[in-house]
């Protein structure tokens, strides 16, 4: 207790050095903390965007449907799965889906391209798909007065066969019992744009789909969301558990979309090194300061040690004085940093120029409020002054009261 004090007084007592040194300090832990903020906060806007434009954060399947799809491995909507999916209390939103592929044909042309059964209101709920439709309306479940299903395309379907809203466009493909699978549909919308991913694809009502392919009461996917991203490993485990089908595989987005988690991860990793430089450039002004401090108390130091002052105690006052400093210039950091960071969080930066990440628009940067953020600096930054202080320290201790108070 007696070295903290005398940590503190000795701070006090060295203003203007200790002020330079605790804004060198509270500076750095500013820039980490708005550093980590944009980095935490970017990425996992990405993510969102990611797993609410259309893999959501756990997806369910049957076997391994996700490495090898294949149209014949179905569930049963009766199987009990969607009875767990309703009880669960952490899913805010899960929607059926069906895939598969064939042709299109609209007036002469042909292409081959995806499709996909999603159940409209389920899927509004569960994705971004109805913030995609840009020209034209979100589709029905239900039949038009002429007997046909809507079905939204994207507009790489429509540039290819010359499609515009209103115009009928011709599937076939094969059934899941082998059949011929054949039928006409009315363009209700186009979605996206020509740079998504889903610009093949055309998107039918479920019920549709399941007539087309003969999938009566059957689905290839389950796509589930939740509150946040992080939840979805645990959600998965849950599910897994709950549904006790050993059947049946529940994936996270992280192994589902395990290139782009991967790429995602390498990517942050890389941020590090930024995060280094900063801390390097914290450490070395710490450490010109708090040497040139020992310097110039070198007399001081020798009468603590004429006096029988230990040498240990010398070297921990030191360090204590430089961990201090930095608890006083992380405490003004934060304090300062908190409205800042708040501000970038709710308003964020507006980009110069929208990205398009798969049909929907990124045009605001924002950062994330959280413990980490507010944390991890001052640990990097205290820690960093206290392993910085212990060669000033030892040089200290090592210090002869004959040489400190003599005349050189």
């Amino acid at each position: 207790m007696l070295l903290v004090k005398l940590a503190f007084r000795n701070i006090f007592r060295q203003r203007r050095r200790s002020l330079l040194t605790g804004l060198s300090m509270g500076g750095g832990y500013l820039l980490l903390a708005f550093t980590l903020s944009l980095i935490e906060g970017s990425y996992n806007n990405l993510i969102n965007i990611f797993t609410h434009d259309h893999t959501g954060h756990v997806q369910v399947h049957k076997g391994n449907y996700v490495d090898r799809p294949g149209i014949q491995k179905t569930m049963l909507r009766t199987s009990g799965i969607e009875k767990v999916l309703d009880k669960e209390s952490t899913i805010i939103g899960w929607a059926p889906r069906i895939f598969g592929v064939g042709l299109g044909y609209g007036g002469e042309k042909s292409a081959p391209l995806s499709i996909v059964g999603i159940d409209p209101e389920q899927e509004k709920n569960t994705t971004k798909i109805f913030e995609k439709v840009h020209q034209g309306d979100y589709f029905t479940s239900e039949i038009n007065p002429d007997g046909y299903y809507s079905a939204m395309i994207g507009h790489g379907v429509a540039d290819m066969l010359k499609l515009s809203i209103g115009d009928e466009i011709v599937l076939i493909s094969s059934g899941v019992d082998g059949s011929i699978a054949n039928d006409i549909y009315i363009v209700k919308a186009l979605v996206g744009n020509r740079a998504s991913y889903d610009k093949m694809n055309v998107y039918l009502p479920l019920n549709a789909a399941q007539e087309f392919f003969s999938m009566f009461g059957k689905v290839h996917e389950y796509a589930v969301i939740t509150a946040h991203s992080s939840d979805a490993r645990s959600l998965a485990q849950s599910l897994t558990s709950a549904i006790n089908n050993t059947e049946i595989t529940v994936s996270p987005w992280q192994e589902v979309e395990e290139t782009f988690y991967k790429s995602m991860k390498a990517d942050k990793e890389g941020n590090k090194v930024t995060m280094g430089i900063v801390v390097f450039l914290i450490c070395i002004g710490v450490l010109n300061t708090v040497l040139m401090s020992v310097l110039e108390r070198t007399r001081e130091f020798g009468v603590m040690l004429a006096v029988g002052t230990n040498r240990f105690t010398v070297m921990s006052m030191i360090i204590l004085e430089t961990a201090a400093l930095g608890i006083l210039s992380c405490l003004g950091g934060f304090i300062v940093s908190i409205p800042l960071i708040y501000w970038f969080t709710t308003v964020g930066i507006t980009m110069p120029q929208a990205m398009d990440l798969g049909g929907i628009l990124y045009d605001t940067m924002k950062g994330e409020m959280s413990v980490v953020v507010f944390a991890l600096p001052a640990l990097i930054i205290i820690g960093s002054a206290a392993l910085v202080s212990l060669l000033p320290g030892i040089r200290a201790a090592q210090i002869t009261p004959l040489d400190a108070l003599s005349d050189r």
